[in-house]
């Protein structure tokens, strides 16, 4: 059971009840859970807002990682985004948007990753070619295109989520880039 436990989410098998041409989405969103948990481990509060080299902070990825699934996935079901929807947007990076504290926002994460995961699981994967709008603009994607690009943008923002983190843990003072 230990070494099934550090392999990754993608090579521990099947998920039960998650369509077949679906599972790298669920393995991916997963793995993305298992990360910030990881990495947020006794996260430090204070640092939750920092923005080291003027990057995003962590407290912003938590947040964007919530809106995003919720946005992407709310395409992918062909409905619009409510006005809720749009006030978190609008929010997101400011410590008022969801609660203050590192727990909050990683069990804020866990709730839409829950949410994602049931989405998934409820899909029909003869609907994975269907045309769906995205944005106001309505620019083109299909229910498969908006299910990968939620875990593809989750992989990206927990990846630059995980950077940061240790980057602050580690105490290290990184300048701003020189602008040009």
């Amino acid at each position: 059971m230990e070494k099934e436990q550090k392999l990754e989410v993608w090579l521990r098998g099947l998920l039960p009840d998650v369509p077949a041409l679906l599972q790298p989405v669920a393995h991916a969103l997963l793995q993305a859970q298992e990360e910030v948990q990881r990495y947020l481990q006794d996260f430090p509060q204070e640092l939750l807002w920092e923005r080291p080299a003027g990057v995003a902070s962590v407290g912003f990825h938590l947040q964007h990682l919530v809106g995003i699934l919720d946005r992407l996935l709310t395409y992918a079901r062909g409905e619009s985004l409510s006005e809720e929807a749009f006030q978190y947007l609008k929010a997101e990076g400011t410590p008022s948007t969801t609660g203050g504290s590192v727990e909050e926002l990683v069990q804020n994460f866990n709730r839409q990753l829950e949410k994602a995961l049931a989405q998934i699981k409820a899909t029909d994967p003869s609907t994975l070619t269907q045309e769906r709008g995205v944005g106001r603009a309505q620019l083109p994607s299909t229910v498969g295109g908006l299910l990968f690009h939620a875990a593809e943008h989750t992989q990206r923002h927990v990846g630059q989520l995980l950077v940061t983190s240790k980057i602050l843990k580690a105490g290290l003072n990184v300048p701003a880039a020189p602008q040009k």
